[in-house]
């Protein structure tokens, strides 16, 4: 985008949208194997292998990853279901 250009702002409630999403935020472990996170992401998160293998890595090397973005509702169920599979979660 040059100088002269301005940007689009977007029309509607687009802030009230934002405000309204938070991130399942999935925590490193020394405790599971990856296959076992990718399987929990896959059945809790509804992952395909792919984006699941890749949030995998992503905690492996970073320490944590967003998982999911959505309302809180929703994240708090996610959120629940992986911490009964023992793993570290938490909602941003």
């Amino acid at each position: 985008m040059t100088s002269k250009e301005t940007k689009k702002v977007p029309v509607g409630n687009s802030v009230e949208e934002v405000t309204n999403q938070h991130f399942l935020i999935l925590h490193n472990d020394d405790y599971h194997t990856f296959d076992y996170v990718i399987d929990a992401l896959i059945e809790v998160c509804e992952h395909e292998y792919e984006q699941a293998a890749q949030c995998t890595l992503i905690v492996h090397h970073k320490g944590k990853c967003d998982v999911k973005k959505g309302g809180f509702s929703e994240l708090r169920n996610m959120k629940n279901a992986l911490i009964e599979k023992e793993l570290n979660a938490t909602i941003n």
